[in-house]
């Protein structure tokens, strides 16, 4: 059962067409990617899904439902949750403030809510730093602090923008294994956009790739790394060898 359902999404900038009639399912209980070159539309996908942009044909369906009428700030209450290929923290409030943000759309605060955050930074590992500036901290460990703030909001879809971005070699190893987790320890469904294509190909049940804004593959990560297309497209050369 799809529970993200993206229909015939068209979205154009002034001349440019960004999105060029893309439909594709996120399956519930999956992680998907969503990959392509600079500039394919992956980002002007999220940003549909999180109705910071209309779309100027098509739909997004989550959990049966379409999207469309849903207000921006109410898209989080219907359960979907993103990070952002640039860090979205405070750099000036504490971790466990920033983690705190998070929640307040969907809970009342309180001494039950300050728990659970500190309950999701000894998750991710945080705990110790909870009182520190978010800025201070490395920029792998904001990454987990932006995890963290997303978990607070109970999301069913989390949509994460380049996780990987940024991140050294066996930081980005460390990182596939902690999203498979979070994603059985919350019982999630993740759609991911990332150019580390080992991470992708290492954690991700199936994989779309756009290419100057059209659907050109789908499949699971064998399928879609084999695909001539593909291959033309974006990879270039096997996985193994990158």
């Amino acid at each position: 059962m799809a529970l993200l359902e993206v229909r015939n999404l068209t979205r154009r900038f002034g001349g440019i067409v960004a999105l060029d009639d893309v439909s594709f399912d996120v399956p519930q209980g999956e992680i998907v990617g969503l990959i392509g070159p600079n500039g394919a539309g992956k980002t002007t996908v999220f940003n549909l899904v999180s109705r910071l942009y209309a779309p100027d044909g098509g739909d997004v369906i989550f959990d049966g439902e379409s999207l469309l009428e849903t207000p921006p700030h109410r898209v989080v209450v219907r359960g979907i949750t993103r990070t952002f290929q640039n860090l979205a923290l405070f750099p000036t409030m504490t971790v466990l403030e920033n983690v705190l943000v998070g929640s307040h759309i969907r809970r009342k605060g309180g001494p039950d809510e300050r728990r659970r955050a500190l309950s999701l930074l000894d998750y991710v590992g945080l705990a110790d730093v909870a009182e520190h500036e978010a800025g201070s901290l490395p920029y792998g460990t904001q990454k987990r602090v932006e995890a963290a703030r997303a978990l607070t909001s109970d999301p069913r879809l989390l949509l994460l923008d380049e996780p990987a971005g940024g991140l050294a070699r066996e930081e980005v190893a460390t990182l596939g294994e902690f999203v498979k987790g979070m994603q059985h320890d919350f019982s999630l469904t993740v759609l991911v956009v990332e150019h580390h294509m080992r991470f992708v190909m290492g954690i991700c049940d199936r994989v779309h790739v756009l290419d100057f804004g059209r659907r050109i593959a789908s499949g699971t990560p064998a399928e879609v790394q084999a695909d001539p297309a593909v291959i033309e497209a974006y990879l270039g050369t096997p996985v193994e060898d990158t």
